[in-house]
């Protein structure tokens, strides 16, 4: 689907479909104002005959409206008096195109608001509201496919518009990133094709690196290597790095991912209901990859590292065992319980491996770790877990501001004791009191100092159904706008 930037005054053909806003109380916009006019008082009758009120969400389909070459108008409500938010825009925008995506229209001309910003906002939306995963699908009905091929954004000045689009788009590519990561099958997307799709970002002017089994063995990463084991694949550590400040020596920072491209369990294997969404366990990896995609994209102004951690679980005779003690790069040993809660095991050596190598200013961690953090926080909110305080307000805020919203839980030190191990420095499982924050305090023994902040995100990384009309049912890239946010507001020179 192709958007354009076109003049405010641009006509909808007769296979297109013309949105334009309505706010509080079914008060139309000036642009729904002449439409309602050229169409002899359509748009207001047909307000008057049901129970359009104008709020946010609300949509009016008015299919081949007198006096008006286009095939349909769709009246969006946004609520308020006028004075609409960028959020409410991308929002009405998304509403739109999901409105008439498979009407049959072949073009869908938006009349939100004409100043530059608006224009743009909009694009975002639509662009991430027409997301779909179809490279499978062979035998889907036409009638199910869009027909909308063509996105046109009415702006004031469509060059303006076009040059404002250039950073969200660039979110919006990364967002796009993340999501094709998530969706794609276990067969498909094992850790190292996951290793070679993150390489081929070099393109953007990203640095990559891949690390193989034998060289994350003689650094030390026995807990990592352990939960790969099992598998026929090849575990992979990937190393994402982006030089965009004034000064490149300057100290970075930094994003670490979960990858666990597919997870059985490993010996501790789950039940099979269920099992195929496992494919999504490295939502987190495909977060921070998304995340860099999205900085190299609009060029931030800032030095950053990825730092993915990329495995597959699975039961073979060479996998893993409950009761195995294995040795972490930073020398801390791990008596594994549970094969099951094999992330943390993933995130503990390439936490050390982050903090060592780069000495950055902070770390974020992303990672679908716990399914207690769904009993916790339900499908709306992410866990936020820190060691620093000023570092979870910028998150708080920046997840509020992008709609990916998080709730900071505790980290008591008294819960520790459900990590210590008779014969090891700790084991990798506290039981099921409080299992999100004992996670917690497993990997906070694998930062040294370092300010520190850990995103379980097994809540919000796959959504079915989706009541945001910019996310898709099913992967959501959760983290990329909230990060990106986080970036540009607090740490671009």
């Amino acid at each position: 689907m192709r958007i354009e930037f076109v003049p405010a005054d641009t006509l909808a053909g007769a296979n297109a479909a013309l949105a334009v806003l309505a706010y509080e109380a079914a008060a139309l916009s000036p642009e729904a104002k002449a439409v309602n006019e050229a169409s002899g008082g359509a748009l207001a009758r047909a307000v008057a005959g049901g129970r359009f009120t104008g709020a946010k969400g609300q949509s009016l389909d008015l299919v081949a409206p007198a006096g008006l070459e286009a095939a349909r108008v769709v009246l969006i409500g946004v609520d308020g008096d006028g004075a609409v938010e960028p959020e409410t825009i991308e929002l009405a925008a998304a509403h739109a195109f999901k409105a008439v995506a498979t009407s049959g229209v072949t073009e869908l001309v938006l009349k939100l608001g004409n100043d530059a910003e608006t224009a743009a906002r909009a694009a975002f939306g639509v662009k991430l509201a027409a997301y779909r995963f179809d490279r499978y699908r062979t035998t889907e009905k036409a009638e199910k496919k869009p027909s909308v091929t063509v996105v046109k954004i009415a702006a004031a000045d469509p060059a303006k518009a076009q040059k404002a689009f250039v950073a969200l788009e660039a979110v919006a590519d990364g967002i796009l990133f993340a999501r094709d990561l998530v969706s794609e099958p276990a067969n498909i997307l094992h850790p190292e094709e996951f290793a070679a799709r993150v390489k081929g970002l070099e393109r953007l002017g990203l640095e990559v690196e891949i690390l193989g089994e034998a060289q994350m063995a003689e650094l030390g990463m026995g807990s990592l290597l352990g939960v790969g084991q099992g598998s026929v694949r090849e575990s992979q550590l990937a190393v994402i790095k982006w030089y965009g400040a004034a000064d490149k020596s300057a100290q970075p920072i930094a994003f670490v991912g979960k990858g666990v491209c597919f997870d059985t369990g490993g010996i501790s294997i789950k039940g099979a209901e269920g099992m195929e969404d496992m494919k999504w366990d490295m939502g987190g990896a495909a977060a921070v990859s998304g995340l860099m995609h999205a900085l190299a994209g609009r060029k931030a102004r800032v030095n950053a590292i990825g730092i993915l951690g990329l495995v597959e679980n699975m039961p073979d005779g060479n996998a893993q065992r409950p009761g195995d003690v294995v040795t972490s790069m930073s020398g801390q040993t791990i008596e594994v319980i549970n094969t099951d809660a094999e992330g943390r095991l993933v995130l503990a050596d390439a936490l050390w491996y982050c903090q060592e190598r780069f000495k950055p200013k902070f770390m974020i961690d992303l990672a679908t770790l716990t399914g207690a953090i769904i009993i916790s926080l339900g499908h709306d909110l992410g866990g936020l877990f820190s060691n620093n305080d000023g570092l979870s307000e910028k998150l708080l805020a920046a997840g509020k501001a992008e709609r990916e919203p998080l709730w900071r839980m505790p980290m008591p030190a008294a819960y520790e004791k459900q990590i210590e191990s008779p014969i090891a420095d700790l084991k990798n499982i506290g039981g099921r009191p409080a299992g999100s924050i004992t996670a917690a305090l497993f990997l906070q023994k694998f930062v040294n100092g370092v300010p520190w902040a850990h995103l379980d995100i097994a809540s919000v990384a796959w959504r079915k159904p989706s009541t945001d009309p910019t996310v898709p049912d099913g992967a959501v890239g959760f983290g990329v706008r909230l990060l990106n946010r986080l970036v540009a507001d607090a740490y671009e020179a």
